[in-house]
């Protein structure tokens, strides 16, 4: 229970703060234990965003899979991919992994974030092989793209109001493979 109350109130520091406001004193005053207690649950910031990375990515994941899953053409599931994803941008979990996607990681927590973020990519490979994309695992490296460079926008506040960058997102996209 304390493990969970840890994540959950390292969750907010990031959302709210970035990796700065990743500290074990924060997470501390926050659950109420003592510091010194934090570091029996974890050894450094790192393993908090290892542990976070393995919890709330797959959650993620899922709520991406099954967006594709309602959608009944290949278009449609590419199309449900961008629009998941940047759908859970006001997410708390979100906003905790792009924070720790900036942060200093060690190689082992990088390729963990890694291995995650390919499992995400190979979602849509079958379905823009089913479009006849000729190289669909490049092709789905670049929509990855396409979707990281929104949710920077959508996070950074920019002028736009997100359902346009989304729409903008989706139109690029569904372009691009088709092109």
């Amino acid at each position: 229970m304390q493990r969970g109350a840890l994540l959950d109130a390292a969750r907010s520091l990031l959302s709210e703060g970035g990796t700065e406001a990743l500290t074990f004193p924060a997470l501390a005053e926050r659950t109420g234990l003592a510091r010194s207690s934090v570091y029996e649950y974890f050894k450094s910031r790192a393993a908090v965003v290892e542990e976070l990375c393995e919890v709330d990515f797959p959650v993620w994941a899922a709520e991406v899979e099954a967006g594709m899953a309602r959608a009944d053409t290949p278009e449609g599931k590419v199309e449900a991919y961008v629009r998941e994803q940047l759908a859970l941008v006001g997410d708390r979990r979100h906003r905790a992994v792009v924070a720790i996607s900036a942060s200093e990681l060690d190689a082992g927590a990088r390729e963990k974030i890694r291995a995650a973020h390919g499992g995400l990519v190979a979602m849509i490979v079958e379905a823009l092989e089913r479009m006849g994309h000729e190289q669909p695992r490049l092709a789905a490296m670049l929509v990855q793209g396409v979707v990281d460079a929104a949710v920077r926008r959508i996070e950074l506040g920019a002028a736009e109001e997100p359902g346009v960058i989304v729409d903008a997102a989706v139109g690029m996209v569904l372009r691009g493979v088709h092109g």
